[in-house]
């Protein structure tokens, strides 16, 4: 089973973590076979975080008491406060280090730039914020105009309903399109499979 961690924290955008947590809690739920997927978000406390918009999320786990972390998913909102932080920063560091595969959704790239897990390779994220990615991190390849951008254990996704299709691919990819198809079925959501 591969446990997908997902790092969340106040005014985090509420479809960057819950649509990819649908994804593979579905995925989970459905696959006939096996559970191929353990997900849950984590904070850096264990005490509910404010998202967008007001909404009230209590994290599974904090830095302290998580499982270990196959897949890392970093999500975006208001990231400014995180990339200030050094403690979140370190621990970003570490489980990207530590995890086999890593993710972001939205302005999460601009996270993993800050703790040094991305320096040079192709990514991106929000069309809105596209132009800050480039300023603040030149060395990055920011793509625009795609939805996903896979870059072997490391994939980024533009911004919030991307970040659906970008855990989509990534049920693909770590065990099956069947299931990703599924899934998506599931869901009843249009699916988008390819990354331009």
């Amino acid at each position: 089973m591969i446990n997908i961690g997902i790092y969340i924290y106040d005014c985090a955008e509420v479809l960057d973590f819950s649509g990819p947590f649908e994804v593979f809690s579905t995925a989970a739920r459905i696959c006939e076979n096996d559970t191929p997927f353990n997900v849950f978000l984590v904070a850096q406390q264990l005490q509910p975080v404010v998202a967008r918009g007001g909404y009230r999320v209590l994290p599974e786990y904090d830095f302290s008491n998580h499982p270990p972390i196959d897949l890392l998913l970093v999500v975006g909102g208001v990231h400014t406060d995180e990339m200030d932080k050094s403690d979140v920063v370190a621990w970003l560091a570490l489980q990207a280090t530590n995890a086999k595969w890593v993710a972001s959704v939205c302005t999460g790239a601009f996270l993993l730039a800050q703790a040094g897990i991305i320096t040079d390779q192709s990514v991106t994220t929000h069309w809105e914020d596209i132009a800050d990615l480039r300023r603040q991190f030149p060395a990055l390849n920011v793509q625009s105009a795609v939805r996903w951008v896979d870059e072997g254990r490391l994939t980024t996704s533009a911004g919030i309903s991307a970040g659906i299709d970008m855990s989509l691919f990534l049920v693909s990819k770590l065990h099956s399109k069947p299931l990703a198809e599924a899934t998506a079925r599931q869901m009843e959501y249009d699916w988008v499979k390819s990354n331009a």
